[in-house]
């Protein structure tokens, strides 16, 4: 079985729920106390065996590609006053032998649209996608890890899940479970409550296969103007090609402004604890 190395980090949306602060600053830099959303999400794959981070980006995502890439200035002015624990901090965000590689998706045709911009820097491998305004934590090394374990022993593409309530059905992709073990048989977005065929919910980490190209390049725009990631993940499923992971540790929806300061809330209180 192929050992995944590449992740994909879409990180092209607008971040329109935190207006006016994102206009100019990319939503994923936003510090859940002191430290980017996305390093968190880098850190996870890091931490997963992840070296090489495909970041598809947008218009004004510009300062993402400068938080990932060295900066001797600022390393060097912090060494001069003394400051070596900052400076290693800033130098270490990538480790060495970790390589960034950044894709502009040219228009906002959703999820599954910035996935199938990733293609050529992933190759014909399997990758893993982690959303970074899923932010997990609570749980070492990180679920990444489990779901790329997981892929290791069955070579299907890997779904994170949760239990959601009813009233929040409708902002999910739905599972719909094979009945018995970890097969699903199909993955429905944004289903009514009526519609829906279990209040088990996809969230922001996968691990495809390189045919999920394919079906994605087949799908027309859906009824939200957009290519649906959960779409050709539902195709899969219906061939028996998709296994589920159950979540573990803590999870906080950062594209919510609630979400976000849940998180930070949390998060601060884990450092004050040590």
């Amino acid at each position: 079985m192929m050992k995944i190395r590449k992740a994909v980090f879409p990180v092209a949306g607008f971040g329109t729920r935190f207006l006016p602060a994102t206009k100019a600053m990319p939503k994923e830099l936003m510090p859940i106390v002191d430290k980017p959303l996305i390093q968190y999400a880098v850190e996870e794959a890091i931490a997963a065996g992840i070296d090489t981070l495909i970041f598809v980006t947008g218009r004004s995502k510009r300062a993402i590609e400068d938080h990932f890439d060295t900066n001797k200035e600022l390393e060097n002015m912090l060494r001069a006053k003394g400051k070596d624990n900052q400076a290693d901090m800033v130098q270490n965000i990538i480790p060495e032998g970790v390589q960034c590689i950044f894709v502009r998706q040219p228009e906002p045709l959703g999820l599954g649209h910035a996935v199938l911009c990733a293609e050529r820097a992933v190759g014909g491998e399997p990758f893993a996608v982690l959303l970074a305004d899923d932010f997990l934590t609570d749980y070492e090394p990180g679920i990444t890890s489990d779901l790329l374990s997981a892929f290791e022993k069955t070579g299907k593409s890997q779904l994170l899940i949760m239990e959601v309530a009813k009233a929040d059905i409708s902002k999910y992709g739905i599972v719909a479970h094979s009945g018995s073990g970890i097969g699903i048989k199909g993955l429905i977005e944004k289903p009514s409550t009526s519609e829906a065929p279990s209040n088990l919910a996809s969230i922001g980490r996968y691990v495809l296969t390189p045919d999920i190209f394919k079906t994605l390049r087949g799908l027309s725009i859906g009824k939200y103007g957009e290519i649906q990631l959960a779409d050709a993940i539902d195709a899969q499923a219906k061939s028996g090609l998709v296994d589920i992971l159950h979540l573990k540790g803590r999870r906080f929806d950062c594209g919510s402004v609630d979400g976000f300061i849940e998180a930070n809330i949390f998060q601060y209180k884990q450092r004050s604890s040590k």
